[in-house]
């Protein structure tokens, strides 16, 4: 669990961050759960983009994301969700 000052802080990393997933009208399937697992194995804090044809909104999205990937939210803004997750990876240099 991060705390608010944590969360602060990566949500100012995450303002200069593009779009790295995006979900469509098909929701979290299991290939954008593996997409935003393997995106925060290699960068640690991404931001997702939620498409305007989409089933769910973000703020009910983030929910099943965090819970099925592990990871922690850190901001929900009109469409674009944030999540962090520590990674394992040897001699990177780490958010937080």
């Amino acid at each position: 669990m991060i705390s608010t000052k944590e969360r602060a802080i990566l949500r100012g990393y995450a303002n200069n961050l593009s779009d790295l997933v995006y979900i469509g009208k098909e929701g979290v399937t299991p290939n954008v759960i593996k997409q935003i697992n393997d995106n925060l194995l290699a960068h640690e804090l991404i931001k997702i983009k939620v498409q305007p044809n989409c089933d769910g909104s973000a703020k009910e999205l983030v929910n099943v994301i965090c819970d099925k990937c592990n990871c922690e939210p850190v901001s929900v803004c009109g469409g674009k969700i944030v999540v962090y997750k520590k990674t394992t990876k040897q001699n990177f240099k780490h958010y937080l």
